[in-house]
């Protein structure tokens, strides 16, 4: 027995076919005719005469069907450890760890991926105490029916002026020296010009800061209801108290606290991110502008927001509640 025979007879099944396959088209040279006479498709026949052209018997063995790319040589040491240290000194959970991945490092990386990675490094989950919840909670109908609006402390010499829609989640944002009512004009102007709807009413807790009569008439000029909260109600402004927290967390940890650099910069950086990129978990993933052109058919013009302003019924409001209250009874 000869070498050729040999090795003939070492050759699995698979290949001892193709190679008749081969061997009666180089006899017929009739594609049409091997085809029909062993069962396969041209493209197929054309497919292993190439490979056996090319490589001879070794091209007709199989070939491995693993892809050249996997999903999982995209997670190297580097990922890992931005993934395992945003858990450990932020306890941030998978889909925050996906925002700042996306805002940092401008790496989009699926939650599945994330999860993994942080099983295989065994980290415990992040468990947060919730409290009983002794309140019902409520979400306006359309964007720009009600805006939240408030201020926080971020360093000294630096506080931030926060409004955000009850509806969609969309929100502006400035930074001041101090709270004054000049900066809140200035802060309503940007919302006006930023807001992409019409604001209806704007809620406020009961800083002095948004209590001026000026600040109240600017209001009015532009049809938009004063709709400050009791005092000691903070859970009926916590939608913006909820958001200011995410800024000190995920945004104010992570730059430089310069007040220039954040008002012209890095601030107008977060807000685009935040309402356009930003995925929140109460829309199950969806961020503020995909809820803002959900509802754009239902969401009034300017036009019909001035039409529906009643002037007689609005009036300038004290800061003094009991005070205020006291007026309101005497008329």
């Amino acid at each position: 027995m000869d070498i050729i025979s040999i090795y003939y007879d070492s050759m699995n099944k698979e290949i001892k076919q193709r190679l008749k396959w081969i061997e009666l088209y180089e006899e017929t040279n009739n594609a049409g005719l091997v085809c029909r006479r062993c069962g396969i498709s041209r493209p197929t026949l054309r497919k292993w005469y190439k490979r056996y052209k090319e490589k001879g018997l070794d091209g007709l063995q199989d070939v491995s069907r693993r892809p050249h790319n996997s999903p999982n040589t995209k997670i190297d040491n580097r990922i890992e450890e931005w993934i395992l240290s945003l858990r450990k000194d932020r306890k941030l959970g998978a889909r925050r760890i996906q925002n700042e991945l996306l805002r940092e490092h401008n790496f989009n990386l699926s939650l599945a991926s994330i999860h993994k990675v942080l099983t295989k490094h065994e980290v415990k989950p992040v468990v947060f105490q919730r409290k009983k919840k002794d309140f019902i909670r409520y979400q306006r109908p359309i964007p720009g029916d009600r805006v939240q609006m408030d201020t926080c402390k971020i360093a000294p010499g630096i506080y931030q002026y926060t409004s955000i829609d009850d509806c969609s989640r969309y929100r502006v944002l400035d930074v001041f020296k101090r709270r004054t009512a000049a900066n809140t004009l200035a802060f309503i102007d940007k919302v006006i010009e930023e807001m992409p709807f019409p604001i209806q009413r704007v809620q406020t807790d009961r800083g002095t800061e948004f209590f001026a009569e000026k600040v109240q008439l600017k209001l009015m000029e532009h049809g938009i209801k004063f709709r400050p909260n009791k005092p000691g109600s903070p859970h009926l402004n916590g939608k913006v108290e909820r958001s200011q927290r995410t800024d000190k967390e995920e945004f104010y940890s992570t730059v430089n606290l310069d007040l220039e650099e954040l008002k012209n910069k890095t601030l107008p950086e977060w807000q685009h991110y935040y309402n356009w990129q930003r995925a929140h978990g109460s829309f199950k993933g969806k961020t503020p502008m995909d809820i803002v052109c959900e509802r754009l058919e239902q969401t009034p013009l300017w036009e019909d927001v001035h039409a529906n302003y009643e002037t007689e019924k609005e009036r300038i409001q004290l800061s003094n509640y009991q005070r205020d209250l006291q007026l309101r009874k005497m008329k």
